[in-house]
């Protein structure tokens, strides 16, 4: 069976709150392979970049405020079935709404403050992994 790979950040809400290790926690046990690991932050510039498919959005400046206001942690994960798995484990953007157990039912706070971000798409995980990662960070 193929295994494949998704991307997720712990947004700076969530770091900032203290919940790295409980939302890492909660993905290794849900049988996720961490294959690549950053501690980081993003400027304004490269939360634009990243989130430059919202440009448009109304959302977007709020957005790449709170994403470069403090730090964050990526990562590329791999397991089989690993996007719909992971976007299954985080629960839905709005907490309140998210079902009881998931990542953002537990630690997230409003539907900007989510906690994580997670692929919709191999594509797109690849496009959003390789922002973060080089080909020599990717194990």
């Amino acid at each position: 069976m193929k295994t494949n790979r998704t991307f997720t950040m712990i947004k700076p809400d969530a770091v900032a709150n203290g919940h790295i290790g409980a939302i890492l926690d909660h993905i290794t046990k849900a049988g996720f392979k961490i294959v690549a690991l950053k501690y980081t932050a993003l400027s304004a510039q490269k939360a634009g970049e990243f989130y430059a498919v919202h440009s448009e959005r109304g959302f977007y400046a709020d957005l790449v405020s709170f994403m470069s206001s403090g730090p964050i942690v990526a990562a590329i994960l791999e397991k089989d079935n690993a996007i719909a798995d992971f976007r299954t484990l985080i629960g839905a953007t709005d907490p309140s709404k998210a079902d009881k157990g998931t990542i953002r039912n537990l630690f997230a706070k409003s539907i900007e403050a989510n906690a994580v971000h997670g692929s919709d798409s191999d594509e797109n995980a690849e496009i959003e992994g390789s922002f973060f990662f080089s080909a020599f960070e990717k194990f």
